[in-house]
């Protein structure tokens, strides 16, 4: 279903952590709720039960696609960054041709990214744009809006 997941050791050690979290923490809670409905009688016409078996299935299902991801992982060091052209990683400074605005972005995964801390996902439309390109090269990127043409100024670490 997943292909390989590329993030950084610190976003595997998140993901650990919130693995972690959901089975010691959350997993019992849910087991508790789903107890306390089962004493309170006819399970027929329990929503509070039917409510927290349902809450039960939704952590299970999150916490199997949570041990998916992590089994795909392939941690990625910042200090192997090829840097000669855009790749994940990377940091890349490039100007919209049209507006002349200029744009610093970080090329990482899904799992990291964050557009308001300038990490786009590889696999977005300006990500994949991005990807392989090299200083000077214009990138021309298929949004919603129409092409956005974007020249590559640097890329670095």
């Amino acid at each position: 279903m997943s292909g390989l997941i590329y993030v950084t050791k610190e976003t595997l050690e998140q993901m650990k952590a919130e693995l972690q979290h959901m089975k010691t923490v959350e997993r019992p809670a849910a087991s508790r709720a789903i107890a306390e409905a089962r004493e309170k009688g006819d399970l027929k016409e329990n929503a509070e039960y039917d409510a927290a078996k349902e809450t039960q299935g939704l952590l299970e299902a999150k916490i199997k696609k949570l041990e998916s991801d992590i089994a795909s992982v392939r941690i990625v060091d910042e200090s192997s960054v090829d840097t000669s052209k855009v790749s994940l990683l990377a940091k890349v400074t490039v100007t919209n041709v049209q507006t002349k605005k200029q744009l610093t972005y970080q090329i990482v995964s899904e799992k990291e990214a964050d557009l308001k801390a300038g990490k786009i996902s590889s696999t977005s439309p300006i990500g994949k744009g991005l990807l392989g390109k090299v200083v000077g090269d214009i990138a021309e990127v298929q949004v919603p809006a129409g092409v956005v043409k974007f020249k590559i100024e640097n890329i670095f670490v």
